[in-house]
């Protein structure tokens, strides 16, 4: 006999959770499939502990500066098993709040693999010896680190890890290098470089963030440099070997090879979505470059079965994925569903964090738009000076014909809490009227997102 629902979410990340949880406040009977620990990458293997990673290694390295504060200690080390320790916590921690959700929100969770067969009104999922049916069913598997074992690229636990194997070594590497400058890599070569690791990070792209907005990609860059990380960009990896001590990198930049040798390397160069034996292709599911295609609401084509987050495609964002769920049992449920057209921003968690919302200024020109650039630098905001975090500045990017903000982009100290004000305004299509006829508080280093507005109409107050 199967276990009905009206909804199967099969995955249990941020993506997939959520919408188990917006799905039973709609009132529908739901479950939630999930083969490894509730929350999924993100909460266990991803965003949350490297961020208690990324801070340990921040206020250790904030020891370098206490002369500038007045300040001193009598001894300064660190013990990396226990600072892998607090990350697990962390994790586990947010894993039992998960746990405590789906309990609150009678949400019934399924442990082990699912498979899809066909079914009515949508596909039959199997769990070890359960059917569950259901009117419903949403994938929300979520993607994993892409390796690329023919030349090298491929995770052994010891000396070439992906983000995992990076989490909890057993002990820390002093030298390194991550293939890949991505936000996952950067985030990495960031905290092991705060641990005084020998880091350098190779790109194959011009420049390293490439996603970012160059003039912020630049700017990052440099003060990477200044915090000792090195860079191979634009580099081709040829060949990763072992050795006896560690990992040997093949790499030819500006027309010439190089060879690097290190401790560990880390690889980073883009995910793949987790689409395999599901029995997606049986199904006549549409899966491109690793990825379920899908329409604007989340639907594969075959009847009843979605597909949202990672699994769906880009942006590969904790934040996004979620969003998706939430629009798609909206509108599941008949409801006016939340606006899937909203921009995302992205953050990078390093020192210093960059944040992005929009169009860059090349994307801008390249739609034809006429972009009005403001930019600001942090090292004339009073409450950056103050804690000693000059570093960086706030761009904005507004449309020259309607005044509308299209862009903004930082680097600098904690950006990624001060991006959402700039994601806020642009959901709500502010102009640049609105935004320069906003109060900003001061002391704060908001305030720089104020003058960059400003200093795009010519109107900068402290520059």
């Amino acid at each position: 006999m199967a276990d009905a629902f009206d909804v199967v979410v099969i995955g249990s990340g941020p993506g997939g959770y959520v919408t188990a949880i917006r799905a039973s406040q709609l009132g529908f009977k739901v479950a939630i499939v999930e083969r490894a620990e509730l929350g999924g990458i993100c909460l266990n293997w991803g965003c949350i502990p490297t961020k208690a990673l990324l801070k340990s290694g921040e206020v250790y390295e904030q020891l370098d500066h206490l002369k500038d504060f007045g300040l001193s200690v009598e001894k300064r080390g660190f013990d990396f098993g226990a600072v892998v320790e607090r990350s697990r916590k962390v994790a586990a921690q947010m894993n039992s709040g998960v746990t405590f959700l789906m309990k609150k929100h009678k949400i019934e969770v399924v442990q082990g693999s699912a498979q899809l067969e066909k079914g009515s009104p949508a596909p039959t999922v199997v769990v070890g010896q359960r059917k569950l049916t259901a009117k419903h069913v949403i994938l929300a598997t979520g993607a994993r680190a892409r390796t690329i074992p023919a030349i090298g690229l491929e995770p052994d636990g010891e000396r070439v890890w992906t983000y995992r194997e990076a989490l909890v070594p057993k002990a820390a590497p002093k030298s390194l290098v991550v293939i890949g400058s991505g936000a996952i890599g950067m985030e990495f070569a960031s905290f092991y470089r705060a641990l005084g690791a020998d880091v350098t990070v190779v790109e194959m792209m011009p420049r390293i963030l490439p996603v970012e907005d160059e003039e912020i990609s630049k700017a990052a860059h440099k003060v990477f440099e200044k915090r000792g990380i090195k860079f191979r960009a634009p580099a081709n990896v040829k060949k990763l070997t072992k050795t006896k001590t560690g990992v040997s990198l093949e790499i030819e930049a500006g027309g010439k090879a190089e060879t690097l040798q290190a401790d560990v390397a880390i690889v980073a160069v883009g995910i793949v979505g987790n689409v395999e034996d599901l029995g997606l292709e049986a199904l006549g599911v549409r899966i491109e470059k690793t990825h379920v295609v899908t329409d604007a609401h989340g639907a594969t084509g075959v009847p009843g079965l979605y597909a949202i987050g990672d699994v769906a495609g880009p942006p590969w964002l904790a934040h996004k994925a979620s969003h998706e769920g939430v629009h798609c049992i909206e509108h599941i449920a008949g409801l006016k569903p939340t606006n899937l057209t909203a921009p995302i921003p992205g953050c990078t968690y390093t020192t210093p964090q960059v944040a992005s919302v929009g169009l860059t200024e090349a994307q801008a020109k390249e739609q034809g738009l006429e972009p009005k650039v403001g930019r600001f630098p942090f090292r004339v905001n009073g409450k950056a000076v103050a804690a000693g975090e000059p570093d960086g500045l706030v761009k904005t990017i507004f449309d020259g014909r309607t005044g509308a903000l299209i862009g903004a982009h930082m680097v600098g100290h904690e950006v990624t809490e001060m991006i959402q004000g700039f994601a806020l305004a642009m959901t709500l299509e502010a102009t640049e009227a609105e935004i320069q006829a906003t109060v900003f508080p001061h002391p704060t280093m908001s305030e720089a997102m104020h003058e960059a507005a400003l200093d795009a109409y010519g109107r900068v107050l402290h520059l």
